[in-house]
């Protein structure tokens, strides 16, 4: 159940393109001292969202997967806020091994992105924008049709920071 000041979107995604997009458009909600919770199955588009992000907020570098260095810093090229692109996934210490990476330090002139933060990095900030990917998968396991890259994207802003904010031009 979502708290008092929670706020939620639900959208459909039909591609990688869209999910781009839907990425540049979620950087025009984002400003510095924002996390930004990234969940879903591997494969599901959690890093291709954050490149859309990286272009929306104007980044310097490209936005791969930090899985094998856990964090990339990626400064503005227009005086905006820097974004800090995290891969929690091989942590296993919660909060403790994060700490090791400075978030906390980061976090007020940056957006801080974090795959596979759910359960890790939640107090870093009562505020945060948790974002749920999702696409169809057979008993098999397998996307239903290969073919079909359609993912359902849940949005939900929690704490005050979102309390007001209108998740529909994510749309």
């Amino acid at each position: 159940m979502n708290a008092p000041h929670d706020t939620t979107a639900q959208l459909t995604v039909k591609s990688a393109d869209d999910m781009r997009e839907l990425g540049r458009r979620l950087a025009g909600l984002l400003r510095p001292g924002d996390l930004v919770l990234l969940s879903g199955e591997l494969g599901a588009g959690k890093t291709t969202l954050t490149r859309g992000l990286g272009e929306g907020l104007g980044v310097r570098g490209a936005v791969t997967s930090p899985t094998f260095v856990i964090a990339r810093v990626h400064p503005s090229l227009r005086g905006g806020p820097a974004l800090v692109h995290v891969d929690a996934y091989r942590l296993s210490g919660g909060l403790d091994e994060m700490e090791d990476l400075d978030l906390d330090v980061s976090l007020p002139e940056s957006v801080i992105v974090v795959e596979w933060g759910d359960g890790k990095v939640e107090d870093l900030s009562d505020d945060r924008l948790r974002v749920v990917i999702e696409r169809a998968v057979g008993a098999d396991g397998l996307a239903v049709d290969e073919a079909d890259d359609v993912r359902t994207v849940t949005v939900t802003g929690v704490g005050a920071r979102w309390a007001d904010t209108d998740l529909a031009p994510l749309g």
